[in-house]
């Protein structure tokens, strides 16, 4: 029983590791690999064969400039059309939190730089999300549609001319607003007015559309983001995490798309919906299309040119009568994945920071995290008080472990001797093993239940630490300047392997020379893949393994049975 003891310990500690490697494989936008979802996500609703090549600028979904079909995704392409009086031009509007550039080519948001979250790589330089470079495309756009009464209109291809004005929020300033104006297309003429408001992620963008002809139109608005299928710049090839398209409604919640599924046409979302948003999403840090809920739409995902993707939704409008005008308003969020924030924008955009299954125990964890470091000002320092509550929470369970641990090692001594005394006997060495289970009133299980119970809350602080963008940049003490990134001199993983091999090395020594051997080498080989993990999950797992120790030094202590190193023996 001592044997089954520690080889269900083994099963729970494994089996916690595959969990920890499936959770990562879905984090990082794979395919679960031990336990797949049944629930398949997105259809690409137009082939990239019925889209001719795009530029970096522009995602056709039609060959027909003069009517193109209301089918979700079919953003028009083809030349664009110029008022006589615009020039193409960028224009770079600052907040306190964003600099942004927009093009005047359809009023497109073109480039993102967070002024208080600094780059990586770069640490003078703010962080870049929106790019259209030579290496990056990650643009926001909008345009028109033809509707049921067909029609050309302004799009996101269309030069508009840029309405003056402040380009920074100035001391006093709450907001500032950047408008652009497109000439008559089709009769329509489009007004776009993105509204910036101190210390928000979060833009108030505003279409009006006129009708500038003598008869009436019923265009569609779409709002999109198209980005390229790479990694973003810098990610390590080890740490990656999801990096992709995302669409949340009420019906079927929040569903993250592979590049690759869009490119195969693996996908499928609902088409039609009245609420959720549009989203694209990295590690850290994504952006949304949101409309008001009751707004019908119909949501799109599609492949539109090599390594370029777009996901979006297109609006209907109510017909517009000549010389009227029809207004819709809308958000776009561009920014880190603050929980808090996100859940006050809109239902369901907190997801976009994804804990997989342990949802449920994360947010509380988050939560808690989040109060101490109101009170501690210190994101290092938070780590270990959360994982110092847990413990004091979980004292109780601990204590009946470590205590059953206590036990078994004080009889270990006579398990040995019995074993090797009825090694050949193997029926009546189990009924011997009972029989001094019995008699010492020791449980074999008792260490295992209470260790299992806990392993889903510290999985789920694990990906709490992981997912969450308060890490980045955060320094704790002396040399970790950033518990999002690696140690830089490896001291905490060099720690962490020291406290597991002490850990191991206080627990008795299985009698079996295969299990004793294992029980070295495992710990070693999870050791090493802290290496290379951000500081803040290192910290957190030397604390608990430092907690642990002390806590069943003071329990063997306490039962008589004093701490003794088990090194192994591997002749």
């Amino acid at each position: 029983m001592n044997d089954i003891r520690r080889t269900i310990l083994w099963v729970i500690f494994g089996f916690s590791m595959v969990l920890l490697w499936d959770q990562w494989q879905v984090f990082n936008g794979h395919k679960a690999t031990f336990f797949p979802s049944s629930t398949q996500v997105a259809k690409a609703p137009v082939s990239a064969a019925s889209s001719p090549a795009a530029t970096a600028s522009s995602v056709p979904a039609s060959t027909n400039t003069s009517q193109v079909s209301a089918t979700p995704g079919a953003v028009p392409g083809g030349a664009p059309s110029t008022a006589p009086s615009a020039t193409k031009e960028r224009v770079v509007v600052s907040t306190d939190v964003l600099t942004l550039t927009f093009d005047s080519e359809g009023g497109t948001l073109v480039h993102s730089a967070f002024n208080k979250y600094k780059d990586m790589a770069h640490k003078d330089q703010s962080f870049v999300l929106l790019d259209e470079s030579a290496n990056r495309v990650y643009v926001a756009q909008t345009g028109l549609i033809a509707g049921s009464t067909g029609g050309a209109f302004p799009t996101h291809k269309t030069l508009m001319t840029v309405v003056p004005g402040d380009r920074t929020l100035k001391d006093g300033q709450n907001e500032l607003q950047v408008k652009f104006e497109s000439a008559d297309v089709g009769g329509v003429k489009l007004v776009k007015t993105y509204t910036l408001k101190r210390g928000a992620y979060d833009i108030a963008v505003r279409h009006d559309v006129i009708n500038t002809g003598s008869a009436p139109v019923a265009p569609q608005l779409y709002l999109q983001l198209v980005r390229d299928g790479n990694k973003p710049p810098g990610e390590s090839s080890f740490y990656s995490t999801f990096t992709g398209p995302a669409i949340y409604t009420e019906a079927k919640k929040y569903q993250k798309v592979e590049f690759k599924d869009i490119e195969n046409n693996k996908v499928d979302v609902e088409k039609q919906s009245t609420n959720g948003y549009v989203a694209m999403v990295q590690h850290y840090f994504a952006s949304a299309w949101i409309l008001a809920d009751g707004l019908k739409r119909d949501l799109f995902l599609r492949k539109v040119d090599t390594n370029l993707y777009a996901v979006g939704m297109i609006t209907p409008l109510d017909s517009i009568a000549p010389g009227a005008s029809k207004t819709i308003d809308s958000k776009f969020f561009v920014g880190p994945q603050e929980e808090k924030k996100l859940e006050a924008l809109a239902p369901g955009l907190e997801l976009v920071k994804d804990y997989g299954w342990v949802t449920i125990l994360a947010k509380p964890l988050y939560w808690l995290l989040n109060k101490l470091h109101g009170f501690i000002q210190n994101w290092g320092w938070s780590i270990v008080a959360l994982v110092l509550l847990l413990k004091v929470a979980f004292y109780w369970l601990n204590a009946k472990a470590y205590a059953s641990m206590a036990k078994m090692k004080a009889i270990n001594p006579k398990i040995t001797e019995m074993r090797e005394r009825l090694k050949d006997k193997p029926q009546e060495m189990q009924q011997q093993m009972m029989k001094i289970y019995r008699e010492e009133k020791v449980n074999p299980m008792g260490g295992c239940f209470p260790i299992m119970i806990q392993i889903p809350v510290f999985i789920a602080l694990y990906w709490v630490l992981l997912s969450s963008v308060e890490m980045r940049n955060a320094p704790w003490i002396l040399w970790i300047k950033d518990l999002s990134s690696p140690d830089p001199y490896f001291i905490l993983p060099i720690t962490m392997t020291l406290t597991t091999m002490l850990q191991t090395a206080l627990n008795p020594a299985p009698p079996d020379p295969m299990q004793a051997k294992m029980m070295w080498f495992m710990p070693l080989i999870f050791s090493v893949m802290f290496f290379f993990f951000p500081a803040g999950l290192v910290l957190y797992w030397i604390t608990n393994n430092i907690l642990s120790i002390t806590q069943q030094w003071l329990i063997n202590t306490r039962m008589g049975v004093p701490p003794q190193f088990n090194l192994p023996k591997f002749k």
